[in-house]
């Protein structure tokens, strides 16, 4: 049997701003997709792949994370810990403030993020680097359509909102060991520790070419909606 894979924390107690009016009084990872919340769906891409302890960082809303969880199916042998971190406090602050329920490594990962990442290689990419820690990273998906210009500046072609191969972008669904939350003592995980530790020389990225969405606004919300619609889940293949 394979060997069993770290447990994970879930960063799930923002405001989720960018999605108002519809996290005016819901937690983002909550908003459903296919009559199901973000959440389920990506509790799933860690249980089907092996993780057995998951950790839900929660804040803004706590109470309904918490009744959500309680009221989960899940295997026999997993298990769901909420930790009520605070309604403001940041991504750094979050994780560290669910040491006592981790292991010296262990994965992480933004509430309202899908993606088929491998688990496994993600793991290996980490224990290969032997850094403190390890960022999935994707390309960046334009918003806009883009110009294909000539050297005379004529436009040859139109691409609606391309995939840009040349700039990636923090995807979360990190490799974390828990003394690499002390690279700097602010509060965010982006701002603070990860900087501090690429400074260091002590993060690595594990690029992923599979399927990738955040749920950051209403129209992302809408175009996940599309897709459960139509029977497909990619972020499970």
């Amino acid at each position: 049997m394979p060997a069993p894979l770290p447990p994970v924390v879930v960063l799930c107690g923002g405001r989720g701003t960018r999605a108002w009016p519809l996290t005016e009084d819901l937690p983002k990872p909550l908003l459903p997709i296919g009559g199901r919340p973000v959440l389920g769906h990506l509790l799933e891409v860690y249980l089907r792949q092996g993780v057995r302890r998951i950790v839900l960082a929660t804040g803004f809303r706590a109470d309904l994370v918490e009744k959500w969880a309680g009221d989960l199916e899940l295997p026999p042998d997993a298990s769901v810990t909420c930790v009520d971190t605070g309604a403001d406090a940041g991504t750094a602050e979050r994780l560290r403030a669910c040491r006592t329920e981790l292991e010296d490594t262990f994965f992480a990962t933004y509430g309202d993020g899908l993606g088929d990442v491998d688990l496994r290689a993600l793991l290996d990419r980490h224990r290969a680097a032997a850094t403190s820690a390890t960022v999935t990273t994707v390309p960046l998906p334009s918003q806009y359509g883009t110009l294909d210009l000539d050297a005379d500046d004529r436009v040859t072609g139109f691409r609606e909102k391309p995939v840009l191969p040349d700039h990636w972008i923090n995807a979360g669904f990190f490799v974390l060991t828990a003394g690499s939350l002390d690279a700097s003592p602010g509060p965010d995980l982006e701002r603070d520790v990860l900087p501090a530790l690429a400074m260091r020389g002590e993060l690595v990225a594990h690029r992923h070419a599979g399927f990738w969405r955040s749920v950051d606004t209403q129209k992302d919300l809408a175009e996940l909606e599309h897709l459960a619609a139509t029977g497909a889940t990619p972020w499970l293949s």
